[in-house]
Parts: structure tokens; C-alpha cells; sequence
């Protein structure tokens, strides 16, 4: 290369070679000879010293993952790269105060259309560095598990091709990539949802724990641009979506364990398909980044469904369905009466909704996983339905337990949930009594 090659390398080896074995530890020397053996030189493929530095440095920090199945630190990193991307203002001390304004006059609409409380703690304006701060442990609680299954699914299904001499080796390896391949794309769909939400319950799961009501304010002032809605009631309408789901969430404290458990039932199941596998080793090209990228984002290895993950996922979308169709119905209840462009704005977020952001397309391509609730309309169309049979009171007391929760089926024919629900009471209170008839009235399952 150029005359000052030793001031950036004392050694006389090939930066790149020194570089990997930093990377890889003693793992190096044998991968070093098989590339020498086969004439590859990372130099002569163009690459500059420094270039070569930057990016090993780089990978070396997603692949320092220790015994977890993704370099979190990293990670968090690269989220608030994305975040940050074409810049995050902070809220400004006015902008702040609107929104809080605006959460706070949202719980105000709410009490005469729910029987649920407001949610507990602060109502705040973030920036979206904030929202990756706050949001990030939930992902890490969603995706750990499927990380973990896709890792063990790789190495498992490449150990038996290898030679067993470098078996050990080139699994860890496996393992490596796959951590990071699993770290890049949480990192950036994290990142990317930041600069897409409006708050913390967006994608219909509770990102925070415990609940809090907050916006993203930079976000909401670019959504309103464009619209023939002011800013003023666009902001207004997005707090009370906000603060409705989360009062649903703090009113039902099963519900965010009831959906988190439906993602780690469909993780369980993960199995990678060998010829998906095959064809996505076949398409990388070692010397070409990009090829590693767009292997990854083509879905080449996104899992293969098995029947019981097929159920989890049908579950789940129910699930975000319901929590979904709760909130739209009761935030057109609450702001029909105050904001003229009420009815404008509920049709735009179901479309919105429906269609998924370029973050949530990254999830889905990443583990198979939809965040969309598909049957929003006829969820939203249920709890109308429910609350014209039997009132607010009925409606929202479907959250007290996770028995109670409506199914597919009830989604196909809400207009006879209420029978059905009548007929599944009748039947339990038959049973007791049949029990407390068996074993008396001291010992009835009810009283235990």
C-alpha cells in the first residue's frame, strides 16, 4: 500500500490479519490460514487500512455478546444512531407543555366513556432518543427468546455438514454471526420505530413497564404536516389514543404478560427451513458486506411456521386485534363530541395500522412476526356491539380476566358474544353448584 503502512501497522502482517485476530481471539490463526491458502486478501479487494479498522472494530463490538444471544449495549447503540437520523429535538419547554396539556386533557374526555382509571404516573413530551431509552428493555423481552432459538436452530443445523476438526470453531463462528445479524436488526427497527410512533403503545403492545402516558412529539408534529387537520387537534386526537390505551393496560395488569407469553409460545417453536438456510449461504458473498445485508433483509432466514407457532401467531393477532379495536372505539367515543375532524383522523389511523410501517416490515421479515392487528375493524365493531347490548360496564369488564377475552370466533359474529357469554356463565355456575351439592357447602370450589 502506501509508505506509511507501519505507522498504522508496526507488524508486517496485513492490517486485516491483525484486525481479525482481534476480532477473533485465538479462533484467528487457523481461519487466517485456510483464507491465505486460498489467496483471499481483503487489501487487494480494494480495501484501505483504515477502512478495515473501522469496520472489525465495529463488528467486533456486536460480536463481544458474551454467553446472551445479542450485544445489547450494541444494540441500544445503533438505535439511537437511527433515532437520531436527520436529527431529534428535544422538546422544547412550549412544545412540552402542549403535550402534556393534551394528556392530561385526554384523561378528562376518557372518565365518561370507560370504567377504566387513568393509567398511574407522569404524562411527558419525549424526544425519540427517550422513547429507545424507555422502550428498550420491552424489546429485549420480546425478541431474546426467538434471538435464542434462531441462534441454536443455525449452529444446530451447520454442525453436522462440518468437518469435526473445525466443528467447534465454525459453530461458534455461526453462532457469532447469527448474534449479530439478530443485533443489527433490532437496532435499527428500534431505531426506525422512533422515528415513526407517537407513543408507547403504538404497535398494540405496552412498551413501558409499568404503563405511563407519553408522545413523541417531533413525530406528531410531522405526521399533522400535510393534514387538513390543525396540528392542535391532531395532537389532541393522538392523546387520546395514548392515554385510552394506557389506561387499558394498567387496568388490565394480565394483559401485558397474557401477550408477551404469546410472542415466547411462538419463539419456542422456531425451526429454520435447510433449504432457506442453503440458498442464503449460497447468496452471501464473503468479500461483498451488502450480500450479508441483503440476505438478511430478502428474509432468507426468517423461520419456518410450524402448526403450533401458527396457533401462538393466531392468538396473538387476536389479541392485538381486541387491544386495538378497544382503543379506536373508545377514543372516537371520547373525541367525537369535541373534534370535528374525529371521524377523518380514527379512519386514517386504522389504515395506518392496518398497512405497518417500515419498522414493523423489519420485524416481520426478521422472525415471521406481524405486528399489525389484521381484524381491527371487527374488533372495534365488537366492543360497539357489546356496549349497545349491555353497556360501558359490560364492555370493559370483559379486561377483568383473561377467561372472559373474546376469540376468533367472536370476531366473526359479535352480535353473539353476549349469548355466548351468558351460556359459558350458566354452565360454570351449574358445575359449582354441582360440586358444592357433591361436597358441601364448606367446601365449594368458590369458597376455597
Amino acid at each position: 500500500m502506501s509508505s506509511d503502512r507501519p505507522a498504522e501497522q508496526p507488524s508486517e502482517q496485513p492490517p486485516w490479519e491483525d484486525l481479525l485476530r482481534m476480532l477473533m481471539g485465538p479462533n484467528a490463526d487457523e481461519a487466517i490460514q485456510m483464507m491465505r491458502e486460498s489467496g483471499f486478501d481483503l487489501e487487494a479487494a480494494g480495501l484501505a487500512a483504515p477502512e478495515i479498522r473501522l469496520a472489525l472494530q465495529q463488528m467486533q463490538r456486536f460480536m463481544a455478546v458474551g454467553d446472551g444471544p445479542v450485544s445489547w449495549s450494541a444494540v441500544h447503540d445503533l438505535a439511537r444512531q437511527v433515532a437520531s437520523e436527520g436529527g431529534d429535538p428535544a422538546p422544547g419547554q412550549i412544545e412540552a407543555r402542549q403535550v402534556v396539556e393534551a394528556l392530561t386533557t385526554a384523561d378528562l374526555w376518557l372518565d365518561p366513556v370507560t370504567e377504566l382509571d387513568p393509567a398511574p404516573g407522569r404524562r411527558a413530551a419525549w424526544s425519540r432518543a427517550e422513547w429507545v431509552e424507555a422502550t428498550l428493555p420491552m424489546w429485549r423481552t420480546l425478541t431474546e427468546s426467538i434471538a435464542t432459538s434462531l441462534t441454536e436452530a443455525l449452529s444446530t443445523r451447520l454442525a453436522p455438514a462440518l468437518d469435526e476438526s473445525l466443528r467447534d470453531t465454525m459453530t461458534g463462528m455461526a453462532r457469532q454471526v447469527s448474534q449479530v445479524l439478530f443485533g443489527l436488526q433490532i437496532g435499527r427497527a428500534s431505531g426506525t420505530l422512533a422515528r415513526e410512533v407517537f407513543g408507547t403503545t403504538d404497535v398494540g403492545l405496552p412498551l413501558v413497564d409499568p404503563p405511563l402516558v407519553a408522545l413523541v412529539a417531533a413525530n406528531v408534529d410531522e405526521f399533522a404536516q400535510g393534514l387538513d387537520s390543525p396540528v392542535e387537534e391532531v395532537r389532541m386526537f393522538l392523546a387520546v389514543r395514548e392515554a385510552a390505551a394506557a389506561r387499558l393496560f394498567a387496568g388490565a395488569p394480565w394483559l401485558r404478560g397474557w401477550l408477551v407469553t404469546a410472542v415466547d409460545a411462538y419463539a419456542r417453536g422456531i425451526t429454520i427451513d435447510p433449504e432457506q438456510l442453503d440458498e442464503a449461504v449460497r447468496t452471501i458473498d464473503p468479500s461483498d458486506p451488502s450480500s450479508l445485508r441483503e440476505a438478511v433483509s430478502s428474509g432468507l432466514f426468517e423461520p419456518r411456521n410450524t402448526p403450533d407457532q401458527e396457533a401462538a401467531l393466531a392468538r396473538l393477532e387476536t389479541g392485538l386485534a381486541l387491544v386495538e379495536g378497544w382503543v379506536d372505539e373508545v377514543t372516537a367515543a371520547a373525541t367525537a363530541p369535541h373534534l370535528p375532524h374525529a371521524t377523518a383522523l380514527r379512519e386514517m389511523m386504522r389504515r395506518r395500522r392496518a398497512a405497518g410501517g417500515p419498522a414493523e416490515h423489519t420485524f416481520a421479515t426478521l422472525v415471521g412476526l406481524h405486528l399489525r392487528p389484521r381484524r381491527l375493524r371487527d374488533a372495534a365493531h365488537l366492543w360497539a356491539t357489546i356496549t349497545t347490548q349491555d353497556g360501558v360496564a359490560a364492555r370493559d369488564a370483559v379486561w377483568h380476566h383473561p377467561d372472559l377475552m373474546p376469540t376468533g370466533t367472536d370476531l366473526d359474529d359479535p352480535e353473539g358474544y353476549t349469548a355466548r357469554r351468558k351460556t359459558a356463565d350458566e354452565e360454570a355456575a351449574e358445575l359449582d353448584q354441582a360440586l358444592a351439592d357433591i361436597l358441601g357447602p364448606d367446601d365449594t370450589p368458590t369458597e376455597k
